[in-house]
């Protein structure tokens, strides 16, 4: 219930915060038409002021431009909204004149101004006109040239980094997760930086627009003031003049505030630090900086003629400055020789220790090198970052990374496949050359050094390049150095995905899930260690049953969880949960799934002969009984075959794991399926029987 009350209140504040917005400007482009009372245009122009402020410390304190990515917008906006004041405002003057009783504009316009009568105003216009060449010539102009610049070497650098981004995704430096952040992040900064282009026009138009305006304040108020008011020509000037400025600077600083910002957010470089922190770390790199700063201002304080009461308090504190930058110059200079020195000791402590083993490594014999080297394509990275995704898309578990390893002590030509350091697989790769694969049968006789698959064990031959043609038309199966080694950690991968399944990798899989299915992991942690869901896992990846229908599982461990905690009862409810993903990895394109039965004399003899042990129940036939067994079903296969099948075992859910453990060490890849695992829509068809001779 919280959770669809927290989604209720997210949604709503996120529909307010979109009315916000198009309240503002449909209200700013209203103020264009609708007269303001001054009240309201003082209200109007002090938050004028405050966005104006607040832009500004926003870009100072992000840490890079895309921290702020909304920044083009909301220009667009505080500029509709400036000229919108400046339009009501000059409606205002215009129109009271004398008794015009803005307090901010008039506040402004006594600042400015200071001194009463023609000087003061002289003195007004001229500060308006200078902050105003100020910000069109200086701030404006560079921070439109540095928009165009920053856009158009954003645009340049796109296809690199994204080249660079993909070359990591597919050596698996970076997860996918990560992947598609940073393709979002590249898209982002690329359509930041465009709009970036476009929305320093705005600024330099709104610069333009601001002259025009108080130039037809003064000229319009002293229209006004004559003609309508009758005033004299000094009077109209004191009044409409003092106001014009008033009413230009109080549009014009926050103004040249939003200026200032969007020249300083496309030149910030993106870093870990604050400006503030990274304008001190770079001038403080070198003490001998302010030393020398330091000796000039002493030797001017000396001088006569100069004022030694400044310059010398100021000589010294800038050496007090170089003093500190010194001392902690040296500092760092000494800390890489302390940690280099710490780090040999940890270094000792771990060899001396129990250092933790890889989940997965590949090592190589140095002639193999070449495979995983990126200057000669590292072919064999890219196989590997896709059979990662592809286990994870197949079995649903996500393969830890693979550390590759080159090993002197093997032989140049060979590589081993280790799992927590153990070798699982090993094989031999001739470079420069093809394997030819016989999948069965004979075939036309090619030149070739004889030789086995290792993924397999299939007769093979290693043949060159000039006979690769002949191999694919005599029926072989022509495989490359990468696609072996590729093919074997696949297979390895399949075999001992229970192994690769660690706790943490469980405790992963179920944090990915909380999000959206939180719910369901919280009933099942209540109720499972984290251990017990682990060997569930474990039962089914060791049986090639994919895991990635987890909310399945979790929620069919739910259900049972007060019933026991039985691994094996568990692991045969969830396979019944999960009988349709399983008939459909057996079952032709229509949906047949040829099988073979047992004799039910047999499964009874299998069922009483159950026993039970720490790892869960396995079958204890009699040694002939068991020999039997085996040499019946071997032969029952071994004839499918011949007929182009490899049909599974259907028996009974109380035999069913007994049969897998009675068959696992001598046929392991041999698929059992239990009665209530079929779906209504899997059509059953019976291959043969197996029976124990008299």
């Amino acid at each position: 219930m919280s959770d669809v009350v927290r989604g209720i209140r997210d949604s709503f504040i996120a529909g307010r915060n979109d009315a916000s917005v198009a309240i503002f400007f449909v209200d700013s482009v209203l103020m264009l038409i609708i007269p303001l009372p001054t009240f309201m245009l003082d209200i109007f122009m002090s938050f004028n002021l405050f966005i104006g402020l607040l832009i500004f410390l926003t870009v100072i304190y992000s840490r890079r431009a895309l921290d702020f990515a909304a920044f083009p917008t909301i220009l667009l906006g505080a500029t509709i909204f400036g000229l919108a004041l400046n339009i009501s405002s000059t409606r205002l003057i215009l129109s009271m004149g004398t008794n015009f009783d803005g307090s901010i504009i008039r506040s402004f316009s006594r600042f400015v101004v200071g001194a009463e009568g023609t000087q003061g105003l002289v003195i007004g216009t001229i500060i308006f006109i200078i902050i105003t060449a100020v910000q069109f010539i200086v701030i404006t102009k560079g921070a439109s040239r540095n928009s165009e610049v920053a856009a158009r070497f954003t645009l340049d650098a796109l296809p690199g980094k994204q080249m660079s981004l993909d070359g990591a995704y597919n050596q698996g430096a970076i997860t996918e997760d990560v992947y598609m952040l940073r393709k979002k992040e590249l898209q982002m900064e690329v359509d930041f930086f465009g709009a970036m282009d476009g929305s320093s026009k705005f600024v330099s138009g709104n610069v333009k627009v601001g002259i025009f305006i108080t130039l037809v304040n003064v000229i319009a108020g002293l229209i006004v003031g004559v003609t309508l008011h009758g005033e004299n020509i000094l009077t109209a000037s004191g009044t409409y003049v003092a106001l014009a400025i008033g009413d230009g600077l109080v549009t014009q600083i926050p103004a040249l505030l939003i200026s200032t910002a969007s020249g300083l957010i496309v030149s910030k470089v993106s870093t870990d630090q604050g400006l503030g922190d990274q304008i001190a770390k770079e001038f403080t790199q070198d003490a001998r900086i302010f030393w020398i700063a330091a000796v000039v201002l002493g030797v001017l304080g000396i001088l006569p003629g100069f004022p030694w009461y400044i310059l010398l308090p100021m000589a010294g504190v800038i050496g007090y400055v170089a003093f500190k930058t010194s001392e902690k110059t040296q500092a760092e200079a000494a800390a890489p020789a302390k940690a280099e020195k710490a780090a040999s000791a940890e270094a000792s402590k771990e060899t001396a220790g129990l250092v933790p083993l890889d989940p997965l490594s590949l090592e190589l014999g140095y002639a193999l090198i070449p495979l995983v080297d990126k200057e000669q394509g590292a072919e064999l990275l890219e196989r590997i970052t896709r059979i990662r995704r592809e286990s994870a898309l197949d079995l649903g578990l996500v393969v830890p990374r693979i550390r590759i390893i080159d090993n002197m002590r093997l032989e140049p030509s060979d590589y081993v496949l280790k799992i927590k350091g153990v070798e699982v697989g090993r094989g031999a790769i001739r470079m420069g050359m093809y394997m030819a694969i016989n999948p069965g049968g004979s075939r036309e006789e090619i030149p070739g050094e004889k030789t086995k698959d290792p993924a397999f064990g299939l007769a093979a031959l290693w043949i060159s390049e000039e006979n690769r043609d002949k191999a694919e038309r005599a029926g072989f199966t022509v495989v490359d150095a990468p696609s072996i080694i590729a093919t074997h950690l696949t297979e390895i991968i399949k075999k001992h995905a229970g192994e690769i399944l660690g706790r943490q990798e469980v405790q992963t899989l179920l944090g990915g899930l909380k999000n959206d299915y939180g719910a369901v992991v919280e009933e099942v942690q209540k109720q499972f260690g984290l251990g017990e869901i682990q060997k569930v896992l474990q039962g089914l990846l060791k049986e090639q049953v994919s895991i990635r229908n987890l909310v399945a599982i979790l929620e069919t461990l739910g259900d049972y969880g007060g019933v026991t905690k039985d691994t094996g009862f568990l692991m045969e409810k969830v396979r019944q949960a999960l009988g349709r993903q399983i008939c459909l990895g057996y079952a032709d394109e229509e949906k047949v799934l040829r099988v073979v039965t047992l004799d039910p004399a047999l499964e009874q003899t299998i069922i009483e002969s159950r026993d039970e042990r720490v790892g869960g129940a396995v079958a204890a036939l009699e040694p002939h009984v068991h020999r039997a067994f085996i040499n019946s079903l071997s032969n029952l296969i071994k004839n499918l075959q011949n007929q182009g099948f490899f049909p599974l075992i259907l028996c009974s859910e109380a035999a069913r794991p007994l049969v897998k453990s009675a068959t696992e060490r001598d046929i392991p890849d041999l698929a059992v399926m239990s009665v209530p695992e079929i779906e209504r829509d899997i059509r059953v068809e019976s291959m043969g029987q197996i029976k124990l001779e008299a």
